[in-house]
């Protein structure tokens, strides 16, 4: 896999210290709520929560730029952003927008670029598709001390998010920059990584470096594990870790609001699968982009009822699949209407979506005469490496693509596990 397994202590002397301790803000604090909370009731204080509790004394006397999108919100649904500009405790001076923008007002593979933000007029500066020096002169030119991070993630390696999070490390060790992760929930629970681990060859803004598919892990999580097994510019990274979040929870049990992160991330149960269908990407079916549903609602013209019967077949955990006929608006097959199924989920506890996924592709492989990758091989992006691909092509069945990757995945795992924070 290419893990270093280097200690965060050896990173960085007196920097690897405090990335490798139990993270700042009042850090110790418990984490995990206390006995007796019902479903959906008890709050999760985020990492903001808990920063702004302390009255922001970890930003004291810095220049703060926050790199944010429309869900770096409170549980009351203020912008952080706005609370943080309000605030005299905090000198915030800049805003650091990913892709699909700070406000989110852009399409997949889109941004906002450099403007003034109205409600603030704070300057808001252009991430995407930005790394290394270039985007280590962003952070210099912006005239800030500390970059804190605050977006929700959803879940899924090919998100891209994280890799703007691991992007703006790389940046701000470069630029000499202090780095905060404020932490939020992972929204399909922490509870395992599943899937395959990318091959470094196959490294792009969907996967930079060899972690699971589906990681498991929260921002704060991860960001400890790049800056502990694959960052080589050491960086002065603190987290702010959340009170009340447990592994087991997925994001209905949080009590925070949702905001969809992107356009096509509209609910929970949209993350829910996206870490199995998000795999039609790479393919000529529709992922459901331009739909209600997208990521639960697959298709093509010429699919008919034998897809879902077929998916059906496989007898997959906590899941069934319905046939389903749609018509995007946008994306793939706009305006025409297609045939093909929907995801129906019944049992979030046993539902491995990765595994559904590779089911998916498989049956539709054999049930469909149209099927075809994307000319690109965009699917090798996706997984990590030409392993599924080659595998579906050659007749494979979805117990032998799952277990391809088994070996990878241990390895990953136990790397992963010397970076959590909760219970």
């Amino acid at each position: 896999m290419g893990l270093s397994r280097r200690s965060l202590l050896a990173a960085g002397g007196a920097l690897g210290a405090v990335a490798a301790t139990a993270p700042t803000a009042s850090a110790g604090a418990p984490t995990a709520p206390a006995a007796g909370r019902s479903h959906g009731h008890a709050r999760v204080r985020t990492g903001f929560e808990r920063l702004a509790d302390d009255g922001y004394a970890l930003l004291a006397g810095e220049r703060v730029g926050v790199v944010t999108n429309p869900t770096g919100i409170t549980h009351d649904a203020r912008h952080i952003v706005d609370v943080m500009h309000a605030d005299e405790r905090v000198d915030l001076v800049a805003v650091f927008g990913p892709e699909h923008g700070f406000r989110g007002t852009a399409q997949a593979g889109g941004s906002e670029g450099r403007y003034d933000d109205p409600a603030t007029g704070l300057p808001v500066y252009d991430t995407y598709l930005k790394s290394g020096q270039p985007l280590a002169d962003v952070f210099t030119a912006s005239g800030v001390d500390t970059v804190v991070f605050d977006i929700q993630d959803a879940g899924a390696r090919f998100y891209t998010y994280i890799w703007t999070l691991y992007d703006c490390m790389v940046a701000a060790g470069l630029a000499g920059k202090r780095f905060v992760v404020l932490d939020r929930p992972n929204p399909v629970t922490g509870r395992a990584a599943l899937g395959p681990v990318l091959d470094r060859a196959f490294a792009t803004f969907v996967g930079r470096e060899p972690i699971a598919q589906a990681h498991g892990m929260t921002v704060a999580e991860l960001a400890r594990l790049f800056d502990g097994e694959f960052l080589t510019t050491p960086v002065a990274l603190e987290t702010v870790r959340m009170t009340g979040w447990r592994r087991t929870d997925f994001f209905d049990a949080t009590g925070l609001p949702w905001v969809p992160p992107s356009p096509n991330m509209p609910t929970p149960e949209t993350a829910l699968v996206y870490s199995g269908t998000c795999l039609f990407e790479g393919t000529n079916l529709s992922e459901g982009r331009g739909t209600t549903r997208p990521f639960e609602l697959l298709g093509a013209e010429g699919i008919d009822r034998r897809w879902a019967e077929a998916a059906n077949a496989l007898g997959l955990p906590g899941v069934r699949f319905r046939e389903a006929y749609f018509a995007p608006t946008f994306s793939k097959f706009q305006g025409k209407t297609v045939g093909g199924v929907q995801l129906h989920v019944h049992d979030r506890e046993s539902f491995d979506p990765v595994r559904a996924g590779i089911g998916l592709l498989v049956t539709a492989r054999s049930s469909w005469s149209g099927f075809a990758w994307r000319a690109d091989n965009w699917i090798d992006k996706l997984t990590g490496s030409t392993r599924v691909r080659t595998l579906i092509d050659a007749g494979a069945g979805v117990d032998e693509v799952v277990g391809a990757w088994q070996a990878d995945l241990a390895a990953f795992r136990a790397v992963r596990r010397e970076y959590l924070l909760y219970r």
